[in-house]
């Protein structure tokens, strides 16, 4: 429920009386009091002095002879969302990304075609939809980031939210680039005839054949492949992560582009976020639409189609399809990276966040599987063009929107404009899901020091963003493809899954399945059922701690064949993991050693119990919380 300007209640106490003024978990920043702390710490007692009951408004007495202490509680509105259809719209974008489009068709053909769908719909169902509605839930209750959260569920693990944070600055340095790859990729499409439609470029080499070409063989190279290695990125400059050589200007320019973009959607936090998110979430569905209508038609596509959902039942018998599927939920759904929280703190209290859990996570589930149609009609012309099958055409990850799906258009009638439409879905796909990656950081750090940060939020965003592309300028060097992949594995790939089993078991074993139902009660008026809570309690905890395992196990895997990586680098790429999951046992160890009082028992009870200081989420009531 929402609640607007001030509103005083009447708590003025007689003589020696104590007030609290509580500090609400909605107060807008911008209002807070000259007096608070720069912290998300509750406001200290107030000691009253005898006192008459008088108007709050009253001007003071002339005389001395009266004091008079008006204690009142005002609650102040956090901005909140112009309309329902923002939030939704706002999840939907985080959710699908440039992972519905070019890893899931890969993964669902590999992993057995339709049947890889049984696998799927079961973790959607049993992991990865109730820790969805968590999120949504949490942050809707709490109505704060991903730090001052903790303090409200169990103080001793706020070092999870420091550790999403760092998650989302080394998102934030290679995701952007490779949106600058796609702005890339547009600019050079407005033109007669697209560059990578034939070989008689600057770039091209000897070995450079059109795919169309009846000579075409494997050791030939497509004039897409040459255009993507030796005119987007230029590689052949750079020898991997031994030697990245320079800063590339125009792709740098590019990535700034974008950055700049992501700053005018995120300086006003949902005032400004909440008017982009029409164009950037609404837009990749209606050209997923136009290709598919222009991709069905295509000469072979009823193959492609054929080749993309035809079950093999006999590959779930391989325990790698089961865990290919359990990643690929919880990746597509991004639980975790504590954007959900971050984007559902905006809402009304008592907004059906139930609901908008089934609607987000099924639309997302359904974008990964029309994307599927898209991309594999448009393999099946492939292969038909090329004559040949079409397990030889495909590429998962940014090959298959970068090389493969260029080469597709550049052989179709209209194809500059096909070519510009396409990209500009990748790039608002993209800009969904870096909007979401760094709102989550910036609302945690808005909430948790509302002076400092929260105040100036404008300013802040701007250096954030600053030191993110600073940071990001190695993936824009000649051998930056392969740092973009290092970081991607490495960056959030491992600890996040380790990170969101954490915050599970917080949520669901420290602060209490029981505890979570009631005040989900609270804001809609009745608890989950029997299925969320069994789900809660047994099966999402376990579902992520297995998926973290085997990412574990086959971290090699993960990063793939198509780059070499030095002896060096792996070592490299644990200390980035662990720079963000070390974050989580500090804390511990500095909450329960230097910021609790008492003896070892009355220690471990105030890091690992809510804090009963703060005051009540529910608008309208005061005290503690539930």
């Amino acid at each position: 429920m929402e609640h607007s300007g001030s509103v005083n209640n009447s708590s003025e106490f007689g003589a020696s009386t104590a007030g609290r003024s509580t500090a609400m978990p909605w107060t807008n920043n911008k209002e807070s009091p000259n007096n608070e702390d720069d912290s998300n710490e509750d406001d200290g007692d107030t000691l009253a002095t005898p006192a008459k009951v008088t108007d709050p408004l009253a001007p003071r007495l002339a005389n001395n002879e009266q004091r008079v202490l008006v204690v009142s509680v005002t609650e102040r509105t956090r901005e909140t969302w112009g309309q329902k259809a923002e939030f939704l719209l706002a999840v939907i974008g985080f959710a699908v990304d440039l992972g519905n489009v070019w890893r899931f068709p890969y993964i669902c053909y590999q992993n057995g075609g339709g049947a890889f769908l049984v696998p799927y719909c079961l973790f959607l169902i049993f992991g990865g939809l109730p820790l969805f509605y968590m999120e949504l839930a949490l942050g809707q209750f709490h109505r704060c980031g991903c730090l001052s959260i903790w303090k409200r569920i169990c103080p001793a693990l706020k070092g999870v939210g420091y550790a999403i944070c760092l998650i989302d600055i080394y998102m934030g340095m290679y995701y952007n680039t490779i949106i600058g790859w796609a702005v890339y990729y547009l600019f050079a499409s407005f033109t007669s005839k697209l560059p990578w439609t034939s070989c008689d470029n600057p770039w091209n080499t000897d070995n450079c054949m059109p795919v169309t070409s009846e000579n075409f063989t494997e050791l030939a190279t497509s004039p897409a492949k040459e255009f993507f290695e030796r005119n987007v990125l230029e590689s052949y400059k750079g020898n991997g992560l031994d030697y990245m050589g320079p800063v590339k200007p125009t792709l740098a320019l590019c990535v700034f582009g974008v950055f700049v973009l992501v700053y005018f959607s995120l300086w006003k936090g949902v005032r400004s976020a909440g008017k982009v998110v029409w164009v950037t979430a609404l837009a990749p569905y209606v050209v997923l639409i136009i290709l598919l209508v222009r991709g069905v038609s295509l000469p072979g596509a009823d193959e492609g189609i054929k080749y993309y959902l035809t079950p093999e039942w006999h590959k779930l018998k391989n325990s790698k399809v089961w865990i290919d599927a359990a990643s690929q939920i919880f990746f597509s759904l991004g639980p975790g990276f504590g954007t959900l929280l971050a984007l559902s703190s905006y809402n009304k209290f008592n907004n059906n966040c139930y609901r908008d859990a089934l609607i987000t996570s099924t639309i997302n589930c359904l974008t990964s599987f029309l994307a599927g149609f898209v991309i594999f009609s448009v393999l099946g012309y492939m292969a038909y063009v090329q004559k040949t099958s079409i397990d030889k055409v495909g590429l998962e990850g940014p090959g298959l929107v970068f090389i493969v799906y260029p080469e597709a258009i550049a052989t179709m009638s209209g194809s500059v404009f096909w070519s510009i439409i396409f990209f500009l879905m990748l790039i608002t796909l993209g800009l969904d899901s870096t909007f979401g990656g760094l709102e989550a950081m910036i609302t945690a750090l808005c909430d948790e020091y509302p002076r400092a940060i929260g105040r100036r939020r404008e300013l802040f965003v701007l250096l954030l963003l600053v030191f993110i592309f600073l940071c990001a300028l190695p993936t824009m060097t000649y051998g930056g493809v392969v740092l973009v992949n290092f970081l991607n594995v490495y960056g959030p790939g491992l600890a996040i899954l380790f990170v969101v089993f954490v915050e599970a078991a917080g949520v669901f074993w420290f602060y209490g399945v029981d505890r979570f139902s009631s005040d989900v009660e609270q804001m809609l008026g009745s608890k989950p059922g029997l299925f969320w809570r069994i789900c809660w309690t047994y099966i999402s905890p376990v579902f992520l701690l297995t998926i973290f395992i085997f990412s574990i196990l086959g971290y090699k895997e993960m990063l793939g064949e198509e780059y070499y990586y030095p002896d060096w680098s792996y070592k490299v790429g644990w200390a980035v993991t662990c720079s963000s999951v070390l974050c989580i046992p500090m804390y511990i160890i500095y909450k329960f050693c230097f910021a609790s009082k008492g003896d070892c028992r009355q220690r471990l009870q105030e890091s690992f119990k809510p804090d009963d200081s703060c005051g009540s989420v529910v608008p309208g009531q005061q005290g503690t919380s539930v």
